[in-house]
């Protein structure tokens, strides 16, 4: 079958007719990496290419994540058979004080879409715990969101716990959100700022390479 099949319904956000479509691939006998690759993996991509240029919304990007997860969760068993590995690990969280989740959604399933496996902290998360389940989980990331100016200090505090836990130099440490900014992002000593959900993915590929 032909998987690009699978990517066009993904960006319709068709999740009934991916997990379809998913199965009669697996069935096919074609390898479960190959489908997520060319099928689910490029469909998302396609989708944060088109979110990072305005052309679709946080709506649709949410109904092509729900339609991948479906197609992932067939594949997840299989991918696991094969000893195939996620290219990286990442975990993610908005920081203490600050309950927004959108942009930390967005940004999860952008990464999730390119392959990487995300530990999800929810919100309100205090930087000990940020800094505990990275060095727990092996996590080369730690992604931090914020979208209040009141609570965008507390990254800081993440950047001084990794410090102070001996893992700053081996994980690098990304910030996002609304109120924050590049030089924000350098003055606190974090690794990296993205200013979408598309482009923080594409750079924790990078930092897990």
């Amino acid at each position: 079958m032909d998987l690009n099949e699978i990517s066009l319904q993904l960006q319709a956000g068709k999740a009934k007719i991916v997990k379809t479509l998913v199965q009669q691939a697996i069935d096919e006998g074609i390898p479960a990496q190959k489908i997520l690759e060319e099928g689910l993996l490029a469909g998302m991509s396609v989708i944060g290419e088109k979110f990072k240029n305005n052309d679709v919304f946080v709506p649709e990007v949410l109904v092509a994540a729900r339609a991948m997860n479906m197609g992932a969760n067939l594949l997840k068993p299989l991918l696991a058979e094969d000893g195939v590995k996620a290219t990286g690990k990442v975990c993610i969280g908005t920081v203490k004080g600050d309950l927004h989740d959108i942009g930390k959604n967005l940004v999860k399933m952008m990464m999730e879409g390119k392959g990487l496996e995300v530990v999800d902290l929810g919100t309100d998360v205090a930087p000990e715990t940020i800094v505990k389940t990275a060095q727990e989980q092996g996590c080369q990331v730690i992604c931090c969101s914020a979208l209040l100016t009141t609570t965008m200090g507390v990254m800081a505090d993440v950047v001084k716990a990794a410090e102070a836990a001996g893992i700053r130099d081996s994980v690098k440490i990304m910030v996002g959100g609304a109120p924050v900014t590049d030089a924000f992002c350098q003055q606190v000593g974090a690794d990296a700022y993205t200013p979408d959900a598309a482009s923080a993915a594409e750079k924790a590929v990078e930092f897990c390479a």
